[in-house]
C-alpha cells in the first residue's frame, strides 16, 4: 500500500489581483527532480539530491550524494505519472541544491533554473518577488503546497523541502494564470522518526543566519516538527541597505504511514529591511547640452554611477508579514483509491515607503553639477485567502489499459486591500540656489547621500479593496495505451468573479482630508482549459513526447492595475488565452542516477488587451515566444554531481497598442540565452568542492527600442556570474560549508523596468556555515 505524508496539494487557486500583462509567454522547462529518501514510491521521478530531513545513503559524503537510484513522488497528485513520463516541462529544485548554494530567498533558488528572471517593482506591481517565466510576469502564480500564496511578499526558504516550477501555460493544473508558468513551494512535514538538525552561518557584510529543524515522534504514528530561522546583514556592494527577518513553522501530524493521516501546520515570517529601488536611468537627465558635465549617454540607458550609490533615506522602510495555517487530511479507501481534503487560511501584509530615484522629476544642472529631487513609492497591501481543496486519486483498468487518475474540486476566496502613503516634507537636505520647483529634498545625481536629513509627515491613505471568488473542478488521467505508449490528458473548468471598490483621497500637507469610494463593475467569467500529451517510451528509462496546453488570464477592470486600457471607460473584458505546443525527450542514464532532458516549445497569446485609440480598447494584442531548453540533473559519476541547463528564447511583441513603438521587439525581462550550472565534486571522502556558473544575455526592460525603435532603449547588459562552494565533513554529525557568492565581484544589473530605475546585483560575499544533525 502506498503511503503519503504530504500536507499540501498542488491545487492552484489563482491570485485575486492577477495582472493580465500584454506579454504572454511560452513555456516548457526541463524535467528535473530531486533525489529523495528510500521510503518514497519507486515509480517517482529521478532527482539530484535528498531532502535535508530524510535518511542519507551510506555512500553520501561531504554533503554530496553519490548513491544509486533514488526517487521521489511529485508533490501534487495532479501529476498522474512520474515526471519522466509527464509530457511537459517541470523543474524540481531539491533541498540539497538549496543548501549547497546557500540560498535564502526565492530569487536565490530560481537562479539555478535557466530561463527564469526577476522584474523590478513597477507597473502596478509591489516591491516584492516578481519572477518572469519565459518572459511572462508570474509573481501572482506562486503557491505553497499547491495553494496560491497571495499578496506581495519576499519569500524565505527555511521551511522548504523543494521548489517546483511548471513552465508554460498551466491553467489545467492551477486555474487562472499568466501563461508563463507557476512556482510551487513544497514545505517540510512531520516524519515518523525523531531527528534534529541546525545550522549557524556567518559571513562578510555583517551576515548571520541561524536555523533549527526538530522532528519529535510523539507515538509510533504521530509527530511534531518545528523549523526556526533568524537572519540579518547588509547587502554586499550596496551601502546602507540592511535586512533582518525571523520565522517559525510548527506542524503536527497523526496517522503517519497509516490509511488516514491528518496534518495541521502553521507558518509565520516577519521581515524588516531597507528597501532598495536601485539607480536612475539615463533618461533622468538631458544629454549633449552645452555647459553641462560633458558626459556621454551610456549605451544601455542606465546612469553610470557607482554600484554602491544609494538614493534612499532613513525615513524609508519595508516590512512584510506572512501567516499561513493549513489543515490537511488524507484517507486511503483501499489500495487503489485515496481521498484528500485541504483547508488553508492565510494572511500577508506588505508595507513599504521607499525612495524612487526616477520619480522626483528631471535632474537639473545647477552650480556646476547635477541635482535631483527624490521621489517616492509606497504601498500597504493586506491579502487574506481562504481555500478548500478536495481531490480523489486512484487507478483502474479499462479495456485492458491501466488508468491513473485524479479528480478534484477547489473553492477559494481572496480579499486584497491596497493603500498608499501620502507625505509632506517640512525640512531636509536643501536644494541648491537656482533649482526650480523645490527648496528641500534634493541630492546630487551622481553622489547621493543616504545620511541626508529629512523631516515631514507620512500618513497612510484609504484602502481600495477587491474580493475574488473562484470555484473549479478538474480531472487528469494517464492511460497506458500499450507498454510503450502513454496518453496524458487533463481538463479544468473555472468559475471566477471579482469586484472592487476604489478609494481616492484628497490631501493637504500629507494629511488625508477627504475620501471618495467608487464601486467598480463586477467581472465574472467561466473558462475551460486543457492539456493533452502523448509519450512514447523507447526504454523504461526514456521518453519522447509531444503536448499541447492552454491557459486563461482573466482581466482586471480596464484602466485598473493592468494599466493597458484607455482611461475613459471601465470595461469588463474577456480572459486572455495562451497556448503552447512542445516536443521533448527525457532520459535517465547511469542506472537512473542522471536525468537528461531537452525540448522545443512555442507559446502564443493572441487576444491580449490593447488600446486601439485613446478611447477604444480591444483584445487584439499578440505575443510569441519560442525556443529550446536543455537540462541535466543528478550524478555523472559517484563523485560528480551536476544540476542545471540552458534555455534559448526568441520572443517578439507581434501586435501591440496603437501608441506602441515596440512592434517586433523582444519582450521585457526575456533574455535570448540563459545558462545555469551548479556542480560539485568529491575530492576525498570528507571534502567536496564545486560552484556555479550563471550566464544571462542582454535583457531589455520595458520601452526598449530595437526593431520597433522604442525611445528609452534601456537594457541590462549580458553577464557571467561565478559562485564557489566547498564542504568538509568533520564527522558523521557535523559539516562545515563555505560559499563565495559572486566570486569575481562582478558588477552587473540584475533587472530594470526600463522606465524609472535599474537594480544592481549584490557584490561578492563569503559565507561559512556549520551544520549539525542528530
Amino acid at each position: 500500500m502506498r503511503k503519503s505524508t504530504s500536507a499540501g496539494v498542488m491545487s492552484r487557486p489563482r491570485h485575486a489581483l492577477s495582472v493580465a500583462a500584454v506579454a504572454g509567454l511560452a513555456g516548457l522547462g526541463l524535467a528535473q527532480a530531486a533525489i529523495a529518501a528510500p521510503d518514497m514510491a519507486a515509480d517517482a521521478p529521478v532527482a539530484t539530491a535528498p531532502a535535508a530531513d530524510k535518511e542519507k545513503d551510506k555512500n553520501e559524503v561531504s554533503s554530496v550524494s553519490i548513491d544509486a537510484k533514488r526517487t521521489v513522488d511529485p508533490s501534487s497528485s495532479k501529476f498522474t505519472a512520474p515526471l519522466l513520463d509527464t509530457p511537459r516541462s517541470v523543474t524540481v529544485i531539491p533541498s540539497r541544491i538549496i543548501e549547497q548554494t546557500a540560498a535564502t530567498s526565492l530569487q536565490d533558488i530560481l537562479r539555478t533554473s535557466p530561463g527564469i528572471t526577476f522584474g523590478a517593482g513597477e507597473g502596478g506591481q509591489p516591491l516584492a518577488d516578481r519572477p518572469f517565466i519565459r518572459g511572462q510576469s508570474s509573481g501572482n502564480n506562486i503557491f505553497v503546497d499547491g495553494v496560491r500564496d497571495t499578496g506581495g511578499q519576499t519569500r524565505e526558504v527555511f521551511n522548504l523541502e523543494q521548489v517546483e516550477v511548471v513552465k508554460g501555460p498551466d491553467s489545467v493544473y492551477s486555474g487562472r494564470g499568466s501563461g508563463g508558468g507557476s512556482i510551487n513551494l513544497s514545505t517540510k512535514t512531520p516524519k515518523a522518526k525523531s531527528f534534529a538538525s541546525g545550522s549557524a552561518a556567518a559571513g562578510t557584510d555583517s551576515y548571520y543566519r541561524v536555523t533549527a529543524d526538530g522532528n519529535y515522534a510523539l507515538t509510533q504514528n504521530a509527530a511534531f516538527r518545528v523549523n526556526l530561522m533568524a537572519t540579518g546583514g547588509d547587502t554586499p556592494g550596496r551601502d546602507h541597505i540592511q535586512f533582518k527577518r525571523w520565522g517559525v513553522a510548527p506542524s503536527v501530524a497523526v496517522g503517519i504511514d497509516t490509511q488516514t493521516q491528518a496534518t495541521l501546520s502553521f507558518y509565520h515570517l516577519d521581515t524588516d529591511q531597507d528597501p532598495d529601488y536601485g539607480i536612475p536611468l539615463a533618461s533622468k537627465r538631458t544629454w549633449g547640452v552645452a555647459g553641462t558635465d560633458g558626459r556621454t549617454r551610456p549605451a544601455n540607458g542606465i546612469l553610470d554611477v557607482s554600484r554602491n550609490a544609494y538614493y534612499g533615506l532613513d525615513r524609508d522602510w519595508m516590512k512584510t508579514k506572512a501567516d499561513i495555517g493549513t489543515f490537511a487530511i488524507r484517507h486511503e479507501i483501499n489500495d487503489d483509491l485515496a481521498v484528500r481534503q485541504v483547508i488553508r487560511l492565510s494572511k500577508t501584509v506588505n508595507d513599504y515607503f521607499v525612495t524612487n530615484p526616477g520619480d522626483g522629476g528631471a535632474a537639473q544642472f545647477v552650480a556646476g553639477e547635477w541635482w535631483m529631487l527624490r521621489g517616492t513609492k509606497s504601498r500597504w497591501n493586506d491579502a487574506t485567502t481562504t481555500a478548500f481543496v478536495t481531490d480523489l486519486t486512484g487507478k483502474f483498468d479499462l479495456g485492458g489499459m491501466e488508468n491513473r487518475f485524479n479528480l478534484g474540486l477547489e473553492l477559494s476566496r481572496e480579499i486584497n486591500e491596497n493603500a498608499s502613503y501620502t507625505f509632506f516634507t517640512t525640512g531636509g537636505s536643501a536644494c541648491p540656489t537656482g533649482f526650480t520647483g523645490a527648496t528641500a529634498g534634493c541630492t546630487r545625481l551622481y553622489a547621493p547621500n543616504p545620511g541626508d536629513a529629512w523631516t515631514g509627515v507620512i500618513k497612510r491613505g484609504p484602502a481600495s479593496e477587491s474580493k475574488t471568488r473562484n470555484g473549479s473542478i478538474y480531472g487528469f488521467d494517464t492511460v497506458h495505451l500499450t507498454e510503450k505508449l502513454l496518453l496524458n490528458v487533463g481538463v479544468r473548468y473555472d468559475d471566477y468573479s471579482t469586484q472592487g471598490v476604489n478609494a481616492t483621497a484628497t490631501t493637504v500637507n500629507g494629511v488625508v482630508t477627504g475620501v471618495t469610494y467608487a464601486t467598480l463593475p463586477k467581472g465574472g467569467w467561466d473558462f475551460v482549459n486543457y492539456q493533452v500529451g502523448l509519450n512514447y517510451k523507447p526504454t523504461p528509462s526514456s521518453s519522447l513526447y509531444v503536448s499541447y496546453a492552454t491557459s486563461s488570464t482573466p482581466p482586471n477592470i480596464a484602466g485598473g492595475d493592468q494599466n493597458t486600457a484607455a482611461t475613459p471607460a471601465q470595461v469588463v473584458l474577456d480572459p486572455e488565452d495562451s497556448t503552447s505546443i512542445e516536443a521533448g525527450a527525457k532520459w535517465n542514464v547511469f542506472h537512473d542516477k542522471l536525468a537528461l532532458s531537452g525540448a522545443v516549445f512555442r507559446t502564443e497569446r493572441k487576444n491580449a488587451q490593447i488600446a486601439l485609440s485613446a478611447t477604444e480598447i480591444a483584445q487584439a494584442g499578440e505575443v510569441r515566444v519560442q525556443g529550446l531548453e536543455l537540462g541535466v540533473s543528478g550524478n555523472v559519476t559517484r563523485a560528480w554531481q551536476v544540476f542545471g541547463g540552458y534555455t534559448y528564447m526568441d520572443s517578439e511583441l507581434v501586435k501591440g497598442p496603437y501608441t506602441s513603438v515596440n512592434i517586433g521587439d523582444p519582450l521585457a525581462n526575456t533574455p535570448k540565452h540563459t545558462v545555469s550550472v551548479f556542480s560539485t565534486y568529491r575530492v576525498i571522502p570528507a571534502l567536496s568542492v564545486g560552484g556555479g556558473v550563471y550566464y544571462v544575455s542582454k535583457m531589455f526592460g520595458g520601452n526598449q527600442g530595437g526593431a520597433g525603435g522604442g525611445t528609452n532603449k534601456v537594457f541590462a547588459p549580458s553577464y557571467t556570474r561565478l559562485d564557489a562552494f566547498a564542504s568538509y565533513r568533520i564527522n558523521s554529525k557535523v559539516d562545515l560549508q563555505l560559499n563565495v557568492q559572486n566570486l569575481t565581484d562582478k558588477r552587473y544589473i540584475a533587472r530594470t523596468n526600463g522606465v524609472h530605475h535599474a537594480d544592481p546585483a549584490p557584490g561578492r560575499q563569503a559565507i561559512l556555515t556549520l551544520a549539525v544533525k542528530y
